[in-house]
């Protein structure tokens, strides 16, 4: 069975949301690189919970994870805010939550 996350797909994607910040982007280009973070996000994260459950967790601590997991999903929905810094500032979180949660999933998988 093919696995439905593509960590390559994901990590570039976080490689250009991070390369947004050297740069003047666009209102559009950070509002599509906070679409497609979020997106991939949502689907790291439904597997990263289902796996705490299980019998391998993602974090070592219980507790910690659910943080972590709650933080990561209200950052998800908060929106880009009304000034280029607060709009740079949120795909720039979102990237590094996005990171996380696949770094966590690609040393349970394997890339």
């Amino acid at each position: 069975m093919r696995d439905p996350i593509d960590a390559e797909t994901i990590a570039a994607t976080i490689r250009h949301a991070l390369h947004l910040g050297a740069g003047r982007p666009s209102p559009g280009e950070l509002t599509e690189a906070a679409e497609t973070l979020t997106g991939h996000i949502a689907l790291l994260l439904t597997e990263a919970r289902e796996t705490a459950h299980a019998s391998r967790p993602v974090c070592t601590e219980g507790a910690d994870c659910a943080g972590r997991f709650h933080g990561i999903e209200r950052q998800m929905k908060r929106g880009l805010g009304d000034s280029a810094l607060s709009a740079h500032v949120q795909v720039h979180l979102l990237a590094r939550d996005c990171q996380w949660l696949l770094a966590h999933h690609t040393a349970r998988v394997g890339w």
